[in-house]
């Protein structure tokens, strides 16, 4: 699986799981907005069916199927902070479009 998640990411994923004491963090797409899908990332503490797992240190990261082959191959993750925001960052190479208010896109 190739989804690569940067170190300021997987910081960021150790202590969104330490909260909610789960282990395991999922990510998916789901139709959404005007674009067409929407990123889901949600704490888990084990994967769905069919579910793709990739071993951390301290988590496992779990990605839907589906999700995967059609829009989630090829992301990198990155979690960015300044003095005004912070959130997860996604850097996904298969994103042809997005919507304007940057909720939904399209591959």
């Amino acid at each position: 699986m190739d989804i690569e998640l940067t170190s300021a990411a997987i910081a960021r994923i150790k202590k969104i799981l330490a909260d909610a004491q789960n282990n395991g963090l999922r990510l998916a797409v789901r139709p959404a907005g005007c674009s067409g899908l929407e990123d889901v990332m949600e704490t888990i503490d084990a994967p769905r069916t069919g579910d793709l797992v990739k071993s951390y240190e301290d988590f496992d990261l779990y990605v839907d199927a589906e999700s995967y082959s059609t829009a989630l191959n090829g992301l990198r993750l990155d979690f960015q902070q300044d003095i005004l925001t912070s959130g997860f960052v996604y850097h996904n190479p298969n994103q042809k479009g997005a919507c304007g208010c940057g909720e939904s896109f399209s591959v």
